[in-house]
């Protein structure tokens, strides 16, 4: 009787339900997701790279808070959403280059069993709903599955880990959340969206710990031991994170992996140390991964969506087996959508 054939590392790979937890989209709109492009992430190169699903992310630059800022950025995010939409509801079927739009667990675990790449909404930036809790209702409507609380410089909501000089930040604004990020919160709690702590000051990450009914996810950071970046969480974070149950999402940013490095100096295995680091500090349960394509990720070995199977192949060089591979490349990121979704109001 014959011995059963190994599985090699791009049937491993094509075998796994593998989520991407943060892309961005060009803005304004640019070339088309139904066509293989200058994009890093389109429809065609999921497929090519075995990408089973991606939070594309309507992405808000941190602008001036006053009523013309906060009307600019939630009209931007409403139409961004709208785009997004688009990709999981328009394009060519019968070429196999339509995505399939997934706002639930259960949405994305079908479009994976028919082949479809799954498109999950999210917003980057609480900026976008201004001083307007309903907004996030709005955005919930058009399928975001998370909001990052903020970016680059201070909102309403909370304190950024880097504050903008030319918007005249100070270091701190809040002291952390504010009183209405600490309701915005709340309202994502009952509205079923996760709550992303990427960007924000490390006082207002550990205020949300608190706060959230559901675990964090930290949707694309990375590791402070590593990279002594503000924008990374540090250890005290990673083990506040884990204790309640949360998830963060390694990053391919070339300069949150190694200080000053550009992409063309930075690999793919330096972006796997940071997934060691998390997973020895946090356990495997704790840790995904979420490129940011399209919004400054990529190293040598993975610039783009195609080529996504070499994460898994150096997942595998060095030990990790199928089950962590699947737990880091979706499964984690699953469990907290799933808790996102029964808390749900």
């Amino acid at each position: 009787m014959n011995a059963p054939m190994m599985m090699t590392d791009r049937q491993l790979h094509d075998a796994l339900l593998t989520i991407d937890s943060h892309i961005d989209i060009p803005w304004p709109p640019g070339p088309s997701p139904f066509e293989d492009g200058p994009r890093r992430v389109d429809l065609p190169k999921m497929r090519r790279g075995g990408i089973g699903a991606g939070c594309f992310a309507a992405y808000i630059p941190q602008g001036k808070r006053d009523e013309d800022g906060f009307q600019s950025a939630y009209a931007r995010a409403l139409a961004m959403l709208r785009a997004i939409r688009d990709m999981g509801e328009a394009g060519d079927n019968a070429r196999g280059l339509a995505g399939r739009l997934a706002t639930t667990v259960a949405e994305i675990e079908a479009a994976r069993l028919d082949g479809a790449p799954a498109i999950i909404p999210a917003v980057e930036n609480g900026h976008a709903m201004g001083l307007d809790l309903g907004r996030l209702d709005e955005f919930r409507s058009l399928g975001a599955r998370y909001m990052t609380l903020t970016h680059n410089g201070h909102n309403a909501l909370a304190d950024s880990a880097v504050p903008r000089k030319d918007l005249g930040d100070a270091e701190t604004l809040h002291g952390g959340l504010s009183d209405l990020g600490r309701a915005a919160i709340s309202r994502m709690n009952r509205l079923g969206m996760m709550v992303d702590v990427s960007h924000v000051s490390k006082a207002a990450m550990l205020q949300a710990v608190e706060v959230s009914d559901t675990p964090l996810i930290a949707t694309h950071s990375c590791m402070r031991m590593l990279c002594d970046h503000p924008r990374n969480l540090d250890d005290e974070q990673l083990d506040r994170l884990a204790e309640s149950g949360g998830v963060v999402q390694v990053t391919l940013v070339s300069f949150f992996l190694k200080l000053g490095r550009k992409e063309s100096e930075v690999t793919l295995s330096d972006f796997v140390d940071h997934i060691d680091y998390a997973v020895q500090r946090m356990g495997i349960a704790h840790v995904g991964i979420g490129s940011d394509f399209d919004g400054g990720g990529g190293v040598v070995g993975w610039r783009d969506a195609g080529e996504s199977a070499n994460v898994t192949a150096e997942l595998l060089r060095r030990g990790y087996d199928r089950t962590a591979i699947a737990a880091l490349w979706g499964g984690n990121f699953l469990r907290l959508l799933r808790l996102a979704e029964e808390a749900q109001a």
